[in-house]
């Protein structure tokens, strides 16, 4: 039986769907997909299963017939080796993040590259401009990926010199130290570290020195939807982009590999800014976009 929009019904055709990690109590994931399956009738529900043992996990995975998993912290790299297939792109990243279970094949994927990359061009374009990415870890390979296929002149700007400068090498870009980091010359700055992350919200991975008008700036925390670096770039007069946006169209990556269908982005939006309480900053913020 296929449940009505916006009705959940779990009976024994339901498809099971999951977010992998430690800890995942935190995650969103659930509340923004299971909104997204009962708005487009997808007999699915998907739930956070907090893993210890990721092989077991993944042969769960195989044994049950769950049909989609979402990977985060710590085993995005690790699940690489349990699975069938591995997608191009998500092999040159170094991480997966998407599962997809085709008749017990498991399929693996990177939504975050796209994900980030259409929130980025919602706001602007990234061919030719100049863009620094702060930070060394999986987000930031994805990103900078993302940012080197749309034609971006990237650099990569990190706090730890070797980790930063290892990366710009595998990238073949530049890279700047972040003790001297200016934002001289920088078009796009996108921040892909936790600096700033609730309950550390009043820092920033960059000084307001930085902040031009007209840049946009970009920020991968999405709890608060404001950090202080997308505040302090706002008053600066760029054009930001909150983390929101790229969790969502991340997601939205997943929802249509899982189902074949046209994800309901904007619901799923709603959804997650309904959930952080932050639905009236949000039109705000908006409003002067």
């Amino acid at each position: 039986m296929v449940p009505d929009a916006g009705m959940l019904c779990i009976d024994a055709d339901t498809r099971l769907y999951a977010v992998l990690g430690n800890p995942v109590g935190h995650s969103l994931s659930p509340v923004m997909h299971n909104a997204a399956f009962r708005q487009t009738g997808h007999n699915g529900v998907y739930v956070a299963l907090n893993v210890t043992d990721l092989p077991g996990a993944v042969a769960g995975i195989r044994a049950l017939g769950v049909r989609g998993c979402s990977v985060t912290i710590p085993f995005k790299v690790e699940v690489m080796d349990h699975l069938d297939h591995v997608d191009p792109m998500a092999r040159k990243i170094g991480a997966v993040n998407t599962i997809v279970n085709d008749a017990g094949r498991l399929y693996g994927f990177n939504s975050d590259a796209p994900g980030a990359m259409a929130a980025l061009l919602e706001k602007t374009p990234v061919i030719r401009r100049r863009v620094a990415v702060i930070g060394a870890g999986g987000a930031a390979r994805a990103l900078a990926h993302g940012i080197a296929e749309h034609g971006g002149q990237l650099t990569i700007v990190n706090r730890s010199q070797d980790r930063g400068r290892r990366l710009a090498s595998q990238l073949e870009c530049d890279f700047f130290p972040l003790a001297d980091f200016s934002g001289v010359g920088c078009d796009i700055l996108i921040n892909t570290t936790s600096v700033g992350m609730a309950p550390h919200t009043d820092q920033m991975p960059v000084g307001h020195a930085c902040l031009r008008p007209g840049m946009t700036v970009m920020d991968i925390v999405y709890n608060p939807l404001e950090t202080r670096l997308l505040g302090a770039a706002r008053q600066a007069g760029c054009t930001v982009v909150n983390g929101v946006a790229m969790f969502v169209h991340q997601g939205a990556f997943q929802f249509e590999r899982w189902t074949g269908k046209k994800a309901p982005v904007q619901l799923m939006k709603q959804t997650v800014l309904d959930v952080l309480g932050k639905k009236q900053v949000y039109k705000e913020n908006e409003r002067h976009d």
